[in-house]
């Protein structure tokens, strides 16, 4: 990922152009006050977009904005359906050790990897808060 520079990044693209807060301000028709906000709320993660939009204009820059996936959105789904389907029949197997009908490790394991499998199929895996 991506880290921006510790000041932000309009701060960052208006020191490597030589330009002043006041210069800023005045290519954005704000006040040099205004401008310090606005690079401290960068800096801080509070900038709303249309202000970052606006700074990146009067610097003839681009915003651009993504979301990055940690893993593959693949993995995510598989990983979701997965805790959904341990935490479910998680709760069958303690029932069925309760009546000493347990599974064992190995056959729990694979109708817990085969209900995933199911849920990722259908998406249920979405239904459920917290997957």
């Amino acid at each position: 990922a991506l880290t921006p520079p510790p000041g932000g990044w309009v701060r960052a693209v208006r020191d490597a152009l030589g330009m002043t807060t006041r210069q800023l301000a005045l290519r954005m028709g704000r006040s040099p006050m205004t401008i310090s906000d606005m690079e401290e709320s960068e800096r801080v993660g509070t900038i709303q977009l249309d202000t970052l939009r606006r700074a990146a204009d009067a610097l003839d820059c681009d915003v651009v904005y993504a979301l990055v996936p940690r893993v593959s959105l693949d993995e995510t789904v598989r990983r979701s359906a997965l805790r959904r389907a341990e935490r479910e029949l998680g709760r069958v197997d303690v029932t069925m050790r309760l009546e000493d009908q347990a599974l064992d490790e190995a056959e729990l394991r694979q109708r817990i990897n085969d209900f995933a499998e199911r849920l990722v199929d259908t998406n249920a895996i979405w239904d459920t808060p917290g997957t």
